[in-house]
């Protein structure tokens, strides 16, 4: 059974599904068929009964009595009809009419004896032809009851056996034409329901060994197929956004990364040309060359930790799993953060308490970036203000601001103002910043300020109480 169970497996799923169709048919053909055969076979046998009760009831009406010693030849034997025979309670029989005796049975016995009043059985006479036989008792002209003799009428079953044998030979023939033809129904009706999987499948193929993700398959209709084609288009157009957006930022880390790299480089050239050639380098260029590495090298190091963070928090922003933070104490620490990257700056603070679900280090990590931001645009001992009401963050710096045509472009990965590409920074900060934000449900936008500098706004959804499984 179980190696049965694994071929079938094996076999192809339009296969299966005909071979499924099939086996319902056939079950279904069965049933009917055997159903109808035994609705068939009790009718002939009822009607086989009931003649021969009719015969007892129109012999009734004109018996004679027969000697049973005698047994004489009536001149009935070789008349059409039912078998007649006469049954001494001693086992002995008078056939009246009939071709050949039929032996007494015990319930045929009984009824002569008085002790029954009537059997039906089927039985096979001296020439071994099956027989439904019915025996009564014999009653005098009194109707009163004739101890030890009956009477027995019978016909052939072959009145019944011969149409039921033609009536499953026909059921069996039309049950086997249904049977194949609801295979042959199957098949088709397989392949052309899988058509649409076969696409898909051609196209998944062609998709696997090509890589081609501009591949569309047509969705036709509604039903789950079409559901289906639409959900691979959108797998396969998100597939080629993810593989443009891989190749993008790795165009642009190269990019980024070669302007550090190439200037180290010239640096350490220079470096290495004065100690071979003995020519010594003043001491205040010497000096120059040393910070500049050291500024290219802090660079690249920044570069390289933000390329490492946007690797780790992937296309959703988030890095862990979501908890309840306290925005407020969050914002309040990355303050002292802030503080530490510039001590002579006055960072002006209002919070009001605020309760996000967000993953925690990448929230902080987006703060700081805010506040990094504003604090390397703002003027020596400027001021940055911040501010939290009701879930709605605002920074604001008081530095040259940024040209409206370039507002559009803040938040994308690796852009820098022109007129900021002397300042430190890798340009992915506020791209971390929009992808935390938006992973959590908010949103965040740059914009002038009234009476110059620059204000972040950042918003997520929350309370400004706690959930009740975190109150203290």
């Amino acid at each position: 059974m179980s190696g049965m169970l694994r071929r079938v497996r094996g076999l192809p799923l339009r296969s299966r599904l005909a071979l499924l169709v099939a086996v319902a048919v056939a079950a279904a053909v069965a049933a009917v068929a055997v159903t109808c055969w035994f609705i068939t076979r009790n009718q002939l046998y009822g009607q086989l009964d009931n003649d021969l009760r009719s015969q007892v009831g129109s012999l009734n009406q004109n018996r004679q009595v027969i000697p049973i010693q005698s047994c004489p030849d009536t001149g009935m034997r070789g008349i059409p009809g039912p078998t007649i025979q006469v049954i001494n309670s001693d086992g002995t029989v008078c056939t009246l009419r009939g071709k050949s005796a039929i032996p007494a049975q015990p319930s045929d016995l009984a009824v002569a004896d008085g002790t029954s009043d009537q059997a039906l059985h089927t039985t096979d006479d001296d020439k071994g032809r099956a027989m439904r036989v019915l025996t009564v008792p014999v009653t005098g002209p009194g109707n009163e009851r004739v101890h030890g003799v009956a009477v027995s009428l019978a016909n052939p079953l072959d009145e019944v056996t011969k149409p039921l044998t033609t009536l499953a030979w026909v059921l069996l023939l039309v049950g086997g034409i249904g049977v194949l033809g609801a295979t042959a129904a199957g098949l088709w009706i397989a392949r052309t329901g899988l058509r649409p999987v076969d696409k898909l499948t051609d196209t998944v193929e062609h998709v696997a060994r090509t890589e081609d993700l501009t591949v569309r398959i047509p969705v036709e209709g509604d039903d789950e197929i079409a559901r289906l084609s639409a959900s691979f288009n959108s797998m396969t157009a998100s597939l080629a956004s993810s593989r443009e957006l891989q190749q993008q930022l790795i165009a642009d880390a190269g990019h980024e990364l070669r302007t550090p790299l190439t200037s180290m480089r010239t640096n350490i050239e220079l470096l290495t040309r004065s100690e071979e050639t003995g020519r010594a380098i003043p001491p205040d260029d010497r000096k120059a060359l040393m910070a500049s590495v050291k500024a290219q090298m802090i660079e690249l190091a920044a570069l390289i930790g933000d390329l490492q963070e946007l690797s780790r928090t992937g296309l959703n922003g988030n890095d862990g799993p979501l908890k309840v933070v306290s925005l407020h104490d969050t914002v309040r620490t990355a303050i002292e953060r802030a503080r530490l990257r510039g001590p002579e700056l006055t960072i002006e603070a209002e919070l009001a308490p605020w309760y996000v679900r967000a993953e925690p280090a990448a929230l902080e990590r987006a703060i700081v970036n805010l506040l990094d931001n504003a604090v390397k645009f703002s003027p020596e001992k400027g001021t940055v203000e911040v501010r939290l009401m009701r879930g709605s963050l605002t920074v604001r710096d008081h530095g040259p601001g940024i040209p409206a045509d370039e507002l559009p472009y803040v938040f994308d990965r690796f852009w820098r103002s022109p007129t900021a590409r002397a300042l430190p920074g890798s340009g992915l900060g506020l791209s971390i910043v929009a992808r935390t934000v938006e992973a959590n449900g908010g949103e965040v936008a740059l914009a002038a300020a009234d009476g110059g500098g620059t204000v972040a706004a950042m918003r997520l959804p929350g309370a400004p109480t706690p959930p009740p499984e975190i109150i203290p």
